[in-house]
């Protein structure tokens, strides 16, 4: 089975985490957290830091480490290193994604998320305050 290797950032402002709507291919309208694969000799927090220009436009800082996900998808296995982050600017930008949501703890189920990143929303639920 193919493996991919991905990092996702958790960012946070105030009580609200940051959610995208996948734009394209397969899971196409699902839900995730913003990040991208990693590129050889790279780490996952300057992964991180790169993807998330790209994909939003954005600076962040990589606060600390919450996770590791192991999914198996039906065409790869999936793993994803998850990170708290918050914005050093302010400014969002959608390039990759149809739509975007800051949303509270109480609201995190309130979309449907990709089955990987269902995890990382049960692991927020138990470990941030």
């Amino acid at each position: 089975m193919k493996q991919i290797e991905v990092v996702a950032a958790i960012i946070r402002k105030g009580d609200k985490i940051f959610a995208t709507q996948r734009g394209y291919g397969e899971w196409k309208d699902w839900w995730e957290f913003p990040g991208g694969k990693m590129e050889t000799g790279e780490t996952p927090e300057e992964a991180l830091v790169r993807e998330i220009r790209e994909e939003l436009s954005a600076e962040i800082s990589v606060d600390e480490f919450l996770c590791t996900v192991e999914y198996d998808y039906p065409k790869f296995h999936l793993t994803m290193h998850c990170y708290l982050c918050s914005l050093v600017t302010e400014a969002l930008h959608l390039n990759e994604h149809e739509a975007a949501k800051w949303l509270a703890k109480n609201e995190l189920d309130s979309v449907d998320w990709l089955p990987a990143d269902v995890i990382v929303v049960q692991t927020i639920k138990t470990r941030i305050r």
